[in-house]
């Protein structure tokens, strides 16, 4: 198995006119979580997406494993998990339907499954209501459970404690340092520090000038 290690090379990314990664360059290894900090417009979301191969960048490469994410984009996705700013869940489904099919897709789920991860973030009472009757902050912790059972190494998240209570961002920091104990990678943007030992942290501060 390839070394698990994420590696981006003089990222360069435009919108329009406005000239957002500029030669942005990092790496993180298993077991390692980079925190992206920056005001807002500084890119991080937009880092985010480059890196999950969403939008191309008009320099520079990204690599995993030492291959190039675009030589085997589909093998790729298949080592990712991507959270958004705002949870890929679709509003008519329940919290179980949503996490059958889109964790699903990845891999085949046990019902037992689904509500295990569901019960462990706090999902019980809601785990069978509509996903367009829930709070912000449960349809966090709904995204959340989907990140647990698609089992990929390289976590991307954005913003993953928005919308949660203090015990919600603790458990965060908790589900990030597992998962950096099972040999996985997380890239994180965020406006406040996650709960995480410091042990494993790499840290990169985007500017927005």
């Amino acid at each position: 198995m390839p070394e698990r290690r994420l590696q981006a090379e003089n990222l360069h990314l435009w919108r329009g006119d406005r000239h957002v990664l500029k030669g942005v360059r990092f790496a993180v290894n298993a077991g390692e979580c980079l925190q992206i900090t920056g005001g807002n417009g500084a890119g991080k979301t937009s880092l985010l997406r480059t890196l999950s191969g969403i939008m191309y960048p008009e320099e520079g490469t990204i690599t995993w494993g030492g291959a190039n994410i675009r030589s085997d984009l589909q093998a790729y996705h298949g080592d990712l998990a991507y959270i958004g700013h705002e949870p890929p869940l679709k509003p008519d489904l329940t919290a179980q339907e949503n996490l059958r099919y889109w964790a699903g897709v990845r891999r085949a789920l046990e019902q037992a499954e689904i509500d295990q991860e569901l019960s462990r973030l706090g999902c019980d009472q809601w785990r069978t209501r509509p996903i367009r009757t829930l709070s912000a902050g449960q349809k966090r912790r709904v995204a959340l459970a989907g990140l647990l059972l698609m089992a990929a190494p390289l976590w991307l998240l954005d913003e993953p404690t928005t919308n949660l209570d203090a015990a919600g961002q603790r458990l965060v920091g908790t589900l990030i340092e597992e998962h950096l104990g099972r040999g996985g990678l997380v890239v994180a943007a965020i406006h406040h520090e996650l709960e995480v030992s410091s042990a494993v942290i790499r840290r990169l501060e985007l500017s927005s000038k």
